[in-house]
């Protein structure tokens, strides 16, 4: 198994991601493809947004909370982002989606970084 994550969270998201909780119960993430606002992770009610075959599991985020926040994206732009490691940060600002958060004032984002060969290699292996 590889000790390397796709996905990681910030502190202040974490923190947000907790208060959205509380108030919503267990939250999911689906990260967007560019249709509303732009490519944001989408924070959504846990089972709102179905994901199916055509959704890739990029991995659990750790907030704090008895249960880690699932993250998903579509396969398609998977394709593009592969080589990517995630982190979902938040920021002052309303976003033009559905997302949780809206309502609070604050926009979850995707900060990125390209993989090593040698990160990107180990998520490989099986």
């Amino acid at each position: 198994m590889s000790s390397i994550e796709r996905v990681a969270v910030t502190g202040e998201a974490a923190e947000m991601i907790r208060r959205l909780t509380e108030a919503h119960g267990p939250v999911m993430f689906h990260q967007s493809g560019g249709c509303c606002d732009g490519s944001s992770p989408m924070c959504y009610p846990d089972g709102e947004f179905r994901t199916g075959d055509s959704d890739i599991h990029l991995g659990d985020l750790d907030v704090g909370l008895e249960r880690d926040v699932p993250m998903w994206m579509s396969k398609s732009q998977f394709e593009y982002w592969s080589h990517t490691h995630l982190t979902v940060d938040v920021v002052k600002g309303r976003g033009a989606g559905f997302s949780l958060e809206a309502p609070e004032g604050v926009r979850f984002l995707i900060r990125s970084r390209l993989m090593s060969d040698e990160e990107h290699a180990d998520l490989e292996r099986p």
